[in-house]
């Protein structure tokens, strides 16, 4: 009796706050609950704080506010922290990968606190963060005072909570999930292990999530399992012991399993949107924005409005007005008005005298000069007794068509063509005067109209590669209308240039194509830096059964297979599914990490 009263005594205080109980699980594909118990009953989290703090982490990565390798300076708060932690002592400076390693594989609470205060400046700024971004989750029944999940009034959680914020880990950061698998890792100061370990170990498919202990929440636990196509996310608040806390899991995850269809349409959650923190300021504005968030227009001091301030449009600027033209005085409108009647009045008696008939040859001769009428007198002389020795012909209608060829027109084409007899040279100097006489000859000489010549259409090149083309002699020519001898005062007699008998024309004809020589194979000689391994993921009676095996395969184990090429080979009786190109190091880590899922893989030599 003594020793069951001692017994008693002992464990009475254990069992008064043994922490309550809860447990959540979905289909992660599709967020389809599949099994709850007290699932929103606000709860100590622990250290499943610590996917929020990373979660916050990749995103601000991705927004740039942070880069991996920013060097984060250990504060004495964050290096005050009580276990588990790696260490970190004030002033120090490590890379914030490790603190990330740290905090998502050992749950180190000093790596947790100075990532929050690398990101926002201090923990509770950073807390604040965590808040705001529980509630863009749709987290509606957590708070959070810490970065850490070390126990503290008002940090609290559900199971349910915990549950969506793993998914969101798992398909918001898919890049960085891979961490929450992994055994060990390099923190920096120290190598690090995984709390999870043996439940990674024990579960096939198991491939994460998060631990938590803290004696106000028990042991904690958010997990993550794919066994196929499905995947199952499971959460348990109050766990008796980190062995019956798995144990509990492990059923979870078969119901879930059980449970979940085979094939079914993913829908991944939806992004939340970064929201800023806007703090308040005292004038109307915010009074009406606090009157919309919290219905009153008194705030409490502290309280904070959040907006959405991302820029939604971004409009074209206006373009720049151009003033408008002052009005012109009266008086320079008076002036230019003035203007304009005086160069109307010039322009008229121009219009009537271009309007007026041209002067008969008899004007022209009036203002010819003396000199130049005597040698017009000359010229016509000849000119008359050439028309008199000259077989007559019938006379004419002024302007009659004709396709003969006038003697000004074969001189210009052809120069071998000598001037009419008597003709001479005309000086530079006496170029006036006979432009004159001209003048008067041809206006007294009966008018021809010459027929235009249409333009001869382009024959088709020839066939033969070169045409020898005999010189055609010059037609004699009709007797001209215009006197020679006015012809020849016109232009200076050149003397005759000898006209070659052929013309000889290049080729038209397009040459034969040289034959092109064939194009030299050049071998190129494999630089694949001894990627000849290649592992082998299963043998499969068709086609497409090995096709799918393998791109299953490489997504859940994308981290190693990233750069190696999928492969099928066809072999008696089946195909082969392959992963090629790959080291001996990278087919062997591949290969160890499919078998530790449950997954058949052989690795391949060259």
């Amino acid at each position: 009796m003594a020793v069951a009263f001692a017994l008693v005594c002992v464990f009475a205080p254990v069992l008064a706050f043994a922490a309550p109980y809860a447990d959540f699980v979905i289909d992660a594909r599709t967020g389809e609950v599949l099994h709850q118990d007290n699932a929103d009953t606000r709860l100590h989290p622990a250290s499943l704080t610590k996917m929020m703090t990373l979660y916050i982490a990749f995103e601000a990565i991705e927004r740039g506010e942070i880069t991996l390798d920013s060097k984060v300076t250990i504060s004495k708060h964050a290096a005050s922290q009580p276990p588990s932690k790696l260490g970190l002592r004030p002033g120090q400076t490590i890379a914030l990968r490790y603190l990330i390693r740290a905090a998502a594989i050992k749950s180190a609470n000093d790596a947790a606190t100075a990532i929050g205060e690398a990101i926002e400046g201090s923990e509770p700024a950073f807390a604040k963060r965590m808040n705001r971004t529980a509630k863009a989750l749709g987290m509606t029944r957590t708070t959070f005072v810490n970065a850490n999940g070390l126990t503290a009034k008002g940090h609290l959680s559900t199971a349910r909570d915990m549950t969506t914020l793993g998914r969101h880990v798992f398909y918001d950061f898919p890049q960085y999930y891979n961490l929450f698998s992994r055994t060990t890792a390099d923190a920096g100061v120290a190598r690090v292990a995984h709390t999870n370990r043996r439940f990674l170990a024990a579960y096939k498919g198991a491939d994460g999530i998060k631990t938590g202990y803290t004696a106000a929440a028990g042991f904690n636990l958010t997990a993550s399992a794919q066994r196929g196509n499905k995947r199952i996310i499971a959460t348990v608040f109050g766990g008796k012991s980190t062995a019956t806390r798995n144990a509990r899991v492990a059923e979870l995850m078969d119901l879930g399993f059980g449970k979940a269809p085979t094939r079914v349409a993913v829908q991944k959650p939806a992004r939340p949107v970064y929201v800023a923190e806007v703090e308040e300021k005292d004038d109307e504005a915010a009074r009406i924005l606090a009157e919309a968030v919290t219905g009153s227009t008194t705030m409490p001091a502290g309280k904070v409005i959040r907006l959405d301030t991302a820029v939604k449009v971004s409009p074209r600027p206006k373009p720049r007005p151009i003033p408008a033209a002052a009005p012109a005085p009266e008086d320079v409108l008076i002036a230019m008005q003035g203007a304009i009647e005086t160069v109307v009045a010039e322009v008229e008696p121009a219009s009537a005298t271009a309007a007026r008939p041209e002067p008969k040859p008899e004007a022209l001769v009036e203002a010819v000069p003396t000199e130049a009428v005597e040698v017009a007198a000359g010229i016509e002389a000849e000119a008359e007794t050439e028309l008199a020795t000259a077989t007559p012909e019938p006379a004419e209608p002024a302007f009659v068509q004709t396709t003969t060829p006038q003697p000004e027109t074969l001189a210009a084409v052809d120069p071998t063509i000598a001037p009419a007899p008597g003709a001479e040279a005309t000086p530079a100097e006496d170029e006036d005067a006979i432009a004159m006489a001209l003048a008067m000859a041809v206006a007294a000489a009966p008018l021809t109209e010459v027929e235009p010549i249409p333009s001869a259409e382009p024959e088709p090149a020839p066939s033969t590669e070169t045409v020898l083309v005999e010189a055609v002699p010059t037609a004699e020519a009709a007797e001209p209308t215009v006197p020679k001898a006015v012809l020849s005062a016109t232009r200076p007699a050149r003397p005759a240039e000898p006209q070659p008998e052929q013309v000889v024309l290049a080729s038209l004809a397009t040459a034969e194509p040289e034959a092109e020589e064939p194009l030299e194979v050049v071998t190129r000689v494999s630089t694949s830096g001894g990627r000849q391994w290649s592992i082998n993921v299963g043998h499969f009676s068709s086609r497409y059964n090995a096709e799918r095996q393998l791109l299953q395969t490489a997504l859940i184990e994308i981290n190693t297979l990233e750069e190696s090429l999928r492969k099928v080979v066809a072999r008696r009786g089946g195909y082969d599914a392959n992963f090629v190109g790959m080291t001996e190091e990278m087919a062997a880590l591949a290969c160890r990490r499919l078998q530790a899922r449950q997954t058949e893989c052989t690795v391949v030599g060259p």
